[in-house]
């Protein structure tokens, strides 16, 4: 036993004195390993009688117990020192300024429509959404748009190949023959038949309808404002006794809000659609700022400046009738204007193409922060 406390001094003493996890890892070898001196020691207890077995086991189990607890903390302590001078080396000083970043940014047509949304949502209006391969009968008929309209010539509308053949034997002619041709929509009017179809199955008759519908549309035209591909957004309103008062009012506090400003003037304009009777063009007055247009601050019978901004009108009663209302009894009106074309008098843009050029420079430049994006600074709520 007087050899064992001393193996056990000297074992306490070299695992104090370690300074590696690799040299205490070599005294835990060297005591409770298979060939340890403790692991001996327990080896000849088989050898004992059962009275020296007795008094011996109890003493070596002691030591082995104090050898393991001293390996612990031990190991516990270098483990923590070497963290820390890990930590020491590795320190960040976090009053550095960051590097800079890669970001994405948020397309001006992205925030617009956000802004529409915002701004329509105020006045009650829900957003609806259709499919952009539409067929002939939603994007035309359903329209009152009837068989020799330009639109539905192939030079202004891009047709599946199925309806291509139909009109190969002249470039002008117009197609649109045959109920069902597919086509990309030339406009987001078919959202608006599309609406008023499920509601009026679900209220026989019809009933009062408030929504807009942005999107993608498609026509074969393309220079500095036109594009194959654009965004438009269109509103629609059913309701008992509605007149052109209405929608004068929803377009003005419309452009109030998305322009910010209050000196905003609209003129009405008689005009000619097929899904509308009667039918206006809208124009809005506008100034000459900095050497761009600026909507508001003008745009009265004195000779200002007055620019067409959408077409819009008192919805047609074959219109209403294609979307199962009774135009007896119900009344509405609706609009269209160009989400791009928005962002472009806003944002002072001056070619449409842009947008879609893919232009990283492009975008970096007229492009907002996904965490920093501008806000109205007064809703409609804050107008009334």
């Amino acid at each position: 036993m007087t050899e064992l406390t001393s193996q056990k001094e000297a074992a306490l003493a070299a695992i104090s004195g370690a300074d590696t996890l690799e040299a205490l890892d070599e005294q835990r070898v060297a005591a409770l390993g298979k060939k340890g001196w403790v692991s001996l020691a327990l080896k000849t207890l088989g050898q004992m009688s059962p009275e020296e077995r007795a008094q011996a086991a109890p003493a070596i189990q002691a030591v082995r117990a104090e050898i393991a607890d001293a390996i612990a903390a031990k190991k516990e302590a270098l483990e923590a020192a070497e963290l820390e001078a890990q930590l020491t080396s590795e320190t960040v000083d976090l009053t550095l300024p960051a590097p800079d970043t890669v970001s994405g940014s948020v397309h001006p047509v992205s925030q617009v429509m956000d802004e529409l949304a915002e701004i329509f949502a105020d006045l009650g209006f829900a957003v609806a959404t259709g499919p952009e391969i539409e067929d002939d009968w939603h994007n035309f008929t359903a329209l009152n748009m009837d068989e020799s309209h330009p639109a539905r010539a192939m030079h202004d509308t891009f047709y599946f190949p199925d309806a291509a053949s139909d009109a190969s034997a002249s470039s002008s002619e117009a197609v649109g023959r045959q109920e069902g041709q597919m086509l990309l929509r030339t406009h987001t009017s078919p959202v608006q038949i599309r609406t008023m179809k499920e509601i009026a199955k679900a209220n026989p008759g019809g009933a009062p309808v408030r929504i807009i519908a942005p999107g993608r549309v498609y026509r074969s035209d393309s220079d500095a404002t036109h594009t194959p591909m654009f965004h438009q957004v269109e509103g629609l309103v059913v309701d008992r006794d509605i007149h052109l008062g209405h929608l004068k009012w929803t377009l003005e506090t419309f452009l109030k809000a998305f322009f910010e400003r209050e000196d905003i003037v609209l003129r009405l304009r008689p005009s000619y659609f097929p899904f509308t009777e009667p039918s206006v063009e809208v124009d809005v007055g506008y100034a000459s700022e900095g050497g761009r247009r600026v909507v508001g601050g003008s745009g009265d019978d004195a000779g200002h400046d007055w620019m067409e901004l959408l077409g819009s009108g008192m919805v047609n009663r074959r219109v209403l009738e294609m979307g199962g209302f009774d135009p007896d009894q119900w009344q509405g009106f609706a609009w269209g204007l160009g989400v791009d074309r928005l962002a472009m008098l806003k944002y002072g843009m001056d070619d449409l193409r842009a947008f879609f050029d893919g232009d990283p420079r492009w975008l970096a430049h007229y492009g907002f922060s996904p965490f920093d994006q501008p806000t109205l600074s007064a809703g409609v709520g804050a107008r009334a």
